[in-house]
């Protein structure tokens, strides 16, 4: 009797103390993971010289992303005002926003879903598709996953004042600038009337030398996917073509260290403002060539803190 009476006490000493052990492991190692911040995010998101912002931002939770829509050259509008562009990103974006899974099976998804909006309103001339360039990533145990194609852009800032550029710096306008560049049409003409048939010859090739999400399955092939470690990332960018730094010559590089380092100086809103002053001293977009004066602009930055490179295994 005495012996089962001192197994039954030690018993339950063992499993209180057990339950006691547990508790306050949990409650040591969650407290500070949820106290600390990895991360801070600045956006901007801003109109350019048309009607309607046909970029859309991104931002849930540990998803972010930008999205620029390409209206087809007709410019037909959908449901009361909006067009085709702006529908193509807003369908990429929600998708990424409410489906779950892997960047690039949203991706796939997203591109389905902009072909079946251009099925429900009948759109089936392929010059007519409306199209979204994106970048997207996800944050995530010290690394991020990445999506993107077209010519939105993913740049990391280094932790040394230098930068990385994650995907490729894709050009797709740069022939048909350097044209209008070198075009002696008078200082009042519009680069869509004078180039129109250039203009359309680089829109169809979409998917052929350049990438767009328009519901084509070969859009699929040219979406650039992986993982990044972030160690010595200080911040990430994302952003549409709207922020690139206007270039008196379009056949020159996109100077990215000058735009790291007006970043580094004063944020999204630097790069926007040097952007943006450039262009209104150029009104006819001959000094600086491009489509119009201003171009819609969305931007994602996420600075890092160190908190955020630490791999912590539970929660």
């Amino acid at each position: 009797m005495y012996h089962r009476n001192k197994q039954f006490v030690i018993s339950w000493t063992v499993i209180i103390l057990g339950i006691m052990y547990l508790s306050t492991e949990q409650f040591a190692v969650s407290r500070p993971h949820r106290s600390i911040p990895s991360y801070q995010v600045e956006t901007l998101l801003e109109q350019g010289s048309g009607d309607l912002n046909e970029d859309v931002l991104l931002e849930a939770d540990d998803l972010f992303g930008v999205f620029d829509g390409a209206t087809s050259l007709d410019r037909r509008r959908f449901h009361g005002n909006l067009t085709g562009g702006l529908l193509a990103a807003r369908t990429a974006a929600e998708t990424f926003r409410e489906k779950r899974g892997g960047l690039l099976q949203l991706a796939g998804e997203a591109n389905r879903g902009i072909r079946n909006a251009l099925l429900a309103q009948k759109v089936a001339m392929r010059h007519r598709f409306w199209s979204t360039s994106l970048a997207v990533i996800r944050l995530g145990d010290g690394r991020m996953e990445y999506c993107q194609t077209g010519d939105a852009q993913i740049v990391l800032i280094m932790n040394d004042g230098s930068y990385r550029i994650v995907t490729p710096d894709v050009d797709i306008d740069r022939e048909t600038l350097q044209l209008w560049r070198k075009s002696t049409a008078p200082p009042e003409a519009a680069i869509h009337d004078v180039l129109a048939k250039q203009i359309q010859k680089v829109r169809m090739q979409m998917n052929i030398s350049y990438g767009v999400l328009n519901g084509e399955p070969a859009a699929m092939d040219f979406l650039c996917h992986g993982y990044r470690d972030l160690t010595g990332v200080s911040d990430i960018l994302l952003f549409t073509d709207g922020l690139f730094l206007p270039r008196e010559n379009p056949l020159k590089e996109n100077d990215w260290c000058t735009f790291a380092d007006i970043y580094r100086e004063g944020g999204l809103q630097a790069v926007r403002d040097h952007v943006r002053g450039l262009q209104e001293n150029d009104p006819a977009c001959r000094i600086y060539p491009r489509f119009k004066q201003h171009d819609d602009i969305a931007a994602v930055a996420i600075r890092l803190n160190k908190a955020s490179h630490i791999n912590i295994a539970f929660s």
